[in-house]
This record gives C-alpha cells, sequence and structure tokens, in this order.
C-alpha cells in the first residue's frame, strides 16, 4: 500500500514543522512499513544545526521514525479513524551512524517486533540510499486523550 501526504496527513497527528512523513512507500499491516522524508535545505532546523555544516538533528530522525510507527500501528490495528487517540512513547534505544544531509532522501523503515492490546515494540532504521544513517527501537502505547486528564 502506498500513501500520498495528504493520507499521511490524516493519520498523524504532528503537522509543518514538525510532520516528518512525506509518503508511506510500502505497508504490510501488522508488520512493516516505509515511509520517506525528503530532506530539503529549507528546513527551519537547518538555520540553528548548524548554520556553517547542515545537518538534520538526530532527534528528528527518531521522530521521523516514531511517524512512521504510528501509521504502521494505526493502519494495522484498525486506529486510523479515532481522533482521540495519542501515542506515549516509554523507551528508545537508538544509535546514530552517520548524518543526513540537505538533499538527502531519508527512507525510514519500522518492523513490528510484539503487540500487546494497545501497546507495541517496534525496530526502526533510518536510511539514506543504502546506508543506515539510525537504528532505533521503540516501546509505545496508545491511550485516549480524554482518559489522560
Amino acid at each position: 500500500m502506498i500513501m500520498n501526504f495528504e493520507e499521511v496527513k490524516k493519520l498523524v497527528p504532528q503537522r509543518y514543522p514538525f510532520l516528518f512523513i512525506d509518503k508511506v512507500v510500502e505497508l504490510e499491516e501488522g508488520k512493516r512499513v516505509v515511509c520517506l522524508k525528503n530532506v530539503s535545505g529549507n528546513e527551519p532546523f537547518f538555520a540553528g544545526h548548524f548554520p556553517e555544516y547542515a545537518i538534520m538533528p538526530g532527534a528528528l530522525t527518531l521522530e521521523a521514525l516514531a511517524q512512521a510507527a504510528i501509521i504502521l500501528f494505526k493502519k494495522s490495528f484498525k486506529q486510523d479513524n479515532n481522533p482521540g487517540a495519542v501515542f506515549l512513547l516509554a523507551g528508545v534505544k537508538a544509535s546514530f551512524v552517520k548524518p543526513v544531509f540537505p538533499g538527502d532522501q531519508l527512507f525510514l523503515e519500522i518492523d513490528v517486533e510484539k503487540v500487546v492490546s494497545n501497546a507495541a515494540m517496534v525496530r526502526g532504521i533510518a536510511r539514506v540510499g543504502e546506508d543506515t544513517v539510525a537504528k532505533a527501537s521503540f516501546t509505545f502505547a496508545t491511550a485516549d486523550k480524554t482518559s489522560l486528564g
């Protein structure tokens, strides 16, 4: 399943300048998703990270992976029509291998490791071409925002 940017916006709660998924290029419900982020030199974070040598912040690469996980979870477990769902991140283990620069196409791959009710553990890899730039494991849960008080 391929999804364009407008379809992505319906699933991911983040908005500009914090929406980091441009397109879903592959989706296997309950198992895997591959998303694309076209990294533009016009991204607002490049003004300060770093002005003389633009590098995408690692934390934003992790955020992009987490947004890919949201898409996979919502499409796989029929959460795509619950506007009250919020995702609560419980844990992250990450490593950064190479920097991401303006002009790169960042591919974000998420694989499900385990799902229990409204929680999941996923593994993510961010790539530019054939090069791995970051790896991460996420544990998260969903809740309805009305139950958070």
